[in-house]
């Protein structure tokens, strides 16, 4: 299988581009793309999110491990209680059970590549009691009112 990059758009030949709904939910101007979902001995899922300028991806915890490899622009990540400028080539490796957001808050796309298991749990969204602990620190709350 060979699917073809159209570097213009950012899309491959063959894949659906998802795009979230713009409905109160946890994330703004996100798109995904699935370039590979599992075969053989290899149970994996390889996608490709999107976010446009001002634009961010679920701020969520699940229990696995995924990587991550940002693929366009630049942007910040919120990674546990740390923040992280982050461009395109870096490589990122997100724990279980860690928060993670990513933000397109530097005037460009942020894309990134994401690898995990085709089976895994479901994302799990913070509570008010979690969100509340969270935006204690400062640094975090400005992150998570930077878009």
């Amino acid at each position: 299988m060979i699917r073809k990059f159209d570097a213009k758009n950012f899309k491959w030949d063959g894949v659906d581009t998802l795009v979230y709904k713009q409905d109160g939910s946890p994330f703004k101007d996100v798109t995904r793309q699935v370039l590979y979902d599992g075969a053989y001995d290899i149970p994996c899922q390889f996608r490709y999110f999107e976010c446009l300028p001002g634009g961010y991806s679920t701020l969520e915890y699940h229990e696995h491990t995924h990587m991550v490899m940002i693929f366009r622009g630049k942007g910040q990540l919120l990674l546990g209680d740390e923040i992280h400028d982050v461009e395109s080539g870096d490589f990122i490796e997100i724990p279980g059970k860690t928060i993670h957001q990513f933000r397109a808050n530097k005037g460009d796309y942020i894309g990134f590549l994401c690898l995990v298991n085709q089976e895994r749990d479901k994302v799990k969204l913070l509570s008010p009691e979690e969100m509340e602990t969270l935006q204690a620190n400062p640094k975090i709350k400005e992150f998570l009112e930077s878009c």
